[in-house]
């Protein structure tokens, strides 16, 4: 089982409030529905998506990750969570219309947080979505929270609950760098993708990764690599691949097994790792 993230980097001009890059977000669209024709039919698929210039600038205007605490702040909750919902609305229609089976599930409708940490999200709908043969779309999203009244809940960590409840493989993250650059923004000619990271590799690799272009109130590229760390450190067995959407073909290419990008795993026995900072 596969899940696949498009990066609101990709699918949205980061730098220009709620603009969409319908261009490649009708491309992508049609790579998934490639994969989908051709694919085993056993594999299973479900797609997330970043906010990028809808809901990471709200958030970022009223602070909404670091807590809800007034009716200024829940207005600016309310008013990201429109803001998500209508970006998904448009990859939604987008899958739609290249021929898939697509049902959107807004995290925010079940997603409970503790202290910024996503504790419990209703997963019965997306494996009855999932065993019906159609296509989950999830996003980043606000989500009600124990401690902090309201906070937002990437992508990313909605995939790290997700794997503790389905039999996941792969995690794909498509985005707008080619990879994990050794150091951000890199040097062109000087700073590579990192081919592999692993926990132990992550403590000399950190500093130079870096955050991300434009609005991002989750933590740019270093807070992805933690979370998917995290990923795998507790389910060995998933491989995360952190690659460009940008280059057309790489999506539906990383969909039927291909090493783009960078890959993110645990060590051969996770066991014997011991306590890892991340």
């Amino acid at each position: 089982m596969f899940l696949l993230k498009l990066g609101g980097s990709l699918i949205t001009d980061k730098t220009r409030e709620n603009t969409p890059r319908m261009d490649v977000i009708r491309r992508l669209a049609e790579e998934i529905g490639a994969w989908w024709s051709a694919r085993e039919a056993q594999a299973k698929l479900l797609v997330g998506h970043g906010s990028g210039s809808f809901g990471h600038a709200a958030a970022q205007r009223y602070s909404t990750r670091a807590g809800v605490r007034d009716a200024t702040g829940w207005r600016g909750f309310a008013e990201v969570s429109v803001a998500a919902a209508r970006l998904n609305r448009i990859v939604a229609d987008a899958l739609h219309d290249a021929g898939l089976p697509v049902i959107s599930f807004c995290p925010s409708a079940s997603a409970r947080c503790q202290d910024g940490r996503l504790v419990y999200l209703d997963t019965a709908p997306i494996r009855a979505a999932l065993d019906s043969g159609l296509l989950p779309l999830v996003m980043g999203d606000v989500a009600f929270d124990t401690v902090r009244g309201g906070t937002i809940i990437s992508t990313e960590e909605v995939f790290a609950y997700l794997a503790r409840e389905l039999p996941v493989t792969h995690v794909l993250l498509a985005g707008e760098t080619e990879g994990v650059y050794a150091r951000f923004p890199p040097t062109e000619g000087q700073d590579a993708v990192i081919q592999r990271i692993t926990p132990r590799e992550w403590d000399g690799l950190r500093a130079g990764v870096g955050g991300a272009r434009g609005a991002d109130v989750t933590g740019g590229m270093a807070a992805k690599v933690r979370d998917m760390l995290t990923l795998v450190m507790a389910h060995p067995t998933v491989t995360v691949r952190i690659f460009s959407g940008l280059t057309s073909g790489n999506v539906r290419a990383a969909l039927h097994g291909e090493r783009l990008g960078t890959e993110i795993v645990a060590t051969d026995d996770a066991r014997l790792i011991g306590p890892v900072a991340i």
